[in-house]
């Protein structure tokens, strides 16, 4: 397997390289990254936010460089769980890393944004509809997924934007 380094883009890990697990796994891009951020950006300082389908740990990572309270990762590849662990020491940062699949992911938390960004190639919409009940109400849910934008029960679309071949949509509960 493969290792590649991804840059954060903002805040206070700003331009400090973080690992890739390679594999299967698959980073967002700088530039989708950098749009998702800018479309949430008045929503990160000071949450508790959920990092699902955490890969590299980048979404979660770029939101504490941003501000987070406080960000848990959701992950189930071993190696992927390894690269955020440490991705998040190299940073000197801090987050719950969470060996789960998402579909069985269980807490008696909230989050106030909860970031989803689920593998295209075996995305599925029940995996992303259980983390609706972990939102706290009025919370934000970001959605990267490929196709059309789904209509996810209890949510409102704010907005959605294509890059490329993904889109990104945001809710709000």
């Amino acid at each position: 397997m493969t290792k590649n380094s991804i840059k954060i883009t903002s805040g206070i890990y700003r331009s400090r390289a973080i690992t890739t697990p390679g594999g299967k796994t698959h980073p967002m891009g700088e530039r989708e990254r950098l749009a998702l951020f800018n479309m949430i950006s008045d929503y990160i300082p000071g949450a508790v936010l959920l990092d699902a389908f955490a890969g590299s740990g980048s979404l979660g990572i770029e939101a504490l460089s941003r501000g987070a309270e406080e960000v848990t990762f959701i992950e189930n590849n071993s190696n992927a769980i390894k690269t955020i662990k440490d991705n998040l020491a190299a940073l000197g940062a801090e987050g719950e890393v969470v060996g789960s699949k998402v579909s069985t992911f269980s807490t008696d938390k909230v989050y106030d944004v909860i970031l989803a960004d689920p593998p295209y190639d075996d995305f599925k919409i029940g995996e992303v509809t259980h983390l609706l009940q972990f939102l706290k109400e009025g919370g934000v849910f970001v959605l990267s997924h490929p196709g059309e934008v789904p209509d996810l029960p209890g949510m409102e679309l704010d907005k959605s934007r294509k890059y490329a071949g993904a889109t990104i949509s945001i809710y709000f509960k």
